[in-house]
């Protein structure tokens, strides 16, 4: 009988389709949190074998039309996959992060919730894990990866992620109008937990963020550049990129100065960040063309 006043470890709360493809919404927990993922799987096969982890980008969602088309077009090539949503602070998350709720989340929590999907997978029977990451989320993979470096097989980064710090001052000022640095030195005289007041943060103008959050998305670290950590990686890395993407303009600049020879580039033509329509099938002829080649 379905205990209805919590969770299971990987409970089944929705059956959205199965045939011949068939998804459904797994949670798992962290302390209190509730943790939740859409697992794609093929033909209702159980989840085994090679199979995709899949995270979203900044304050986003699983839901989102590049995750969902991701997942289903990939189960078209037999590849199973769960997309994550990240909790970002909250219990049982689902849709865009609402900017009126406080902040209370770390760019850095990523990293652990990866972790744990990852590792359930592994107890489900997937004994190959391909971690595939989009934008800010293809960073935070990146950063999983380089701290635990024999987890997954691969990773395929779909426009992650750029930075440095000139260009986060400059960005911020331009969409606030106020000197990044300032409100930085601000957060780092409170405790974390501090909750800062009307504070612009990340896309969120006048947001509630605690002090904690702000400066973990914003103190200055070279890992927050996705190249950067491309710079020493062993694990095969395909990294994609759109030639109209405006988010990360700089993407193709900063991947040509990354000399490894695990890591593979593919430009996709007039793709912008989100890889709409035509350019998802683009993404996935790439991603199935280079774990062919592991």
């Amino acid at each position: 009988m379905l205990n209805r006043s919590g969770y299971f470890t990987a409970l089944l709360t929705s059956v959205l389709f199965c045939s011949p493809l068939c998804a459904e919404e797994v949670s798992i927990k962290q302390g209190t949190l509730a943790l939740n993922a859409n697992l794609q799987r093929v033909d209702e096969q159980p989840v085994n074998g090679r199979v995709a982890l899949i995270t979203h980008g900044t304050l986003a969602h699983n839901g989102m039309e590049i995750i969902s088309t991701l997942q289903g077009l990939l189960a078209d090539e037999e590849l199973p996959s769960l997309a994550i949503n990240l909790s970002l602070g909250l219990d049982n998350r689902h849709d865009m992060y609402d900017c009126t709720t406080p902040h209370n989340h770390k760019h850095t929590d990523a990293v652990s919730e990866i972790n744990l999907w990852l590792e359930w997978l592994k107890n489900q029977g997937a004994d190959e894990v391909v971690l595939i990451g989009h934008s800010r989320g293809g960073n935070q993979t990146a950063w999983y990866s380089n701290l635990h470096p024999k987890a997954a097989i691969a990773q395929v980064l779909v426009a992650p992620a750029t930075w440095s710090e000139s260009d986060a001052s400059e960005n911020y000022k331009q969409r606030y109008g106020q000197s990044l640095q300032s409100v930085l030195s601000q957060a780092e005289k409170m405790k974390p937990d501090d909750m800062m007041e009307t504070t612009n943060f990340i896309y969120c103008a006048d947001a509630q963020v605690t002090a904690g959050s702000f400066v973990d998305y914003y103190k200055p670290d070279s890992r927050f550049n996705t190249p950067t950590l491309l710079q020493q990686t062993a694990l095969p890395s395909l990294v994609i990129i759109g030639s109209a993407d405006k988010t990360v303009s700089n993407l193709p600049e900063a991947m040509a100065k990354v000399d490894n020879v695990n890591i593979e580039s593919l430009l996709i033509e007039d793709a912008d960040h989100y890889f709409r329509d035509l350019y998802a099938d683009e993404i996935v002829e790439g991603i199935i063309e280079f774990l062919d080649q592991l």
